[in-house]
C-alpha cells in the first residue's frame, strides 16, 4: 500500500502546527500565524502597554522577536529543523502602542543547509518599521513523521 505525497503547502502547515505547539516564547509575546508556505511566513501582534520602552514606543526587542519568529517559521517550512545562524534589522520608524504589527517573511536563498530570508515588519497601515534579514542553518531532525 502506497502512503499519500503531501504537497509543499501541506509539509508547510505539518511543520508550523508542530513548530507552534511548542512556541512559548512567539505566543506569550502576542503572536498570530496568520499564513505559511513554502519558504513564506506572517506574523503579526498588536502592541500593548507592556511592549513600549522608555520613549513610549514598541521596544526593539520585540519587534526583532516578532520578525525572528517570522524567520522562523519561513525557513523550518520544510519539514527540516532549521536553527538561525545570524541575523539583523534595521528600525526604520517606531511602532506605536495599539499598532497592529504585521512580519513577512520570504525566502531568498536556500543551498546546502544554509538560506537567506528577508522579514518586512509593517504597521496596520502598511508603514514600514523594520527590515530584518535572517540566515538559517538546517540541523538534524524533522518536525513530524512524514509517512505517519
Amino acid at each position: 500500500m502506497s502512503q499519500m505525497q503531501l504537497s509543499p503547502q501541506e509539509i508547510a502547515e505539518r511543520s508550523a502546527s508542530a513548530m507552534w505547539a511548542r512556541d512559548d516564547a512567539s505566543k506569550w509575546l502576542g503572536c498570530r500565524l496568520d499564513a505559511v508556505g513554502p519558504g513564506t511566513a506572517t506574523l503579526s501582534m498588536t502592541v500593548e502597554p507592556h511592549h513600549t520602552n522608555g520613549h513610549d514606543i514598541c521596544h526593539g526587542g520585540y519587534v526583532f522577536t516578532l520578525a525572528d519568529s517570522a524567520f522562523a517559521f519561513a525557513c523550518n517550512s520544510y519539514n527540516q529543523v532549521v536553527v538561525a545562524q545570524h541575523n539583523s534589522i534595521t528600525f526604520v520608524a517606531p511602532g506605536r502602542l495599539g499598532d497592529r504589527l504585521t512580519a513577512e517573511a520570504r525566502e531568498v536563498a536556500r543551498f546546502g543547509r544554509s538560506g537567506i530570508y528577508d522579514v518586512r515588519v509593517n504597521d496596520q497601515e502598511g508603514r514600514l518599521i523594520a527590515e530584518f534579514r535572517g540566515n538559517s542553518r538546517t540541523i538534524n531532525g524533522t518536525h513530524f513523521e512524514e509517512n505517519a
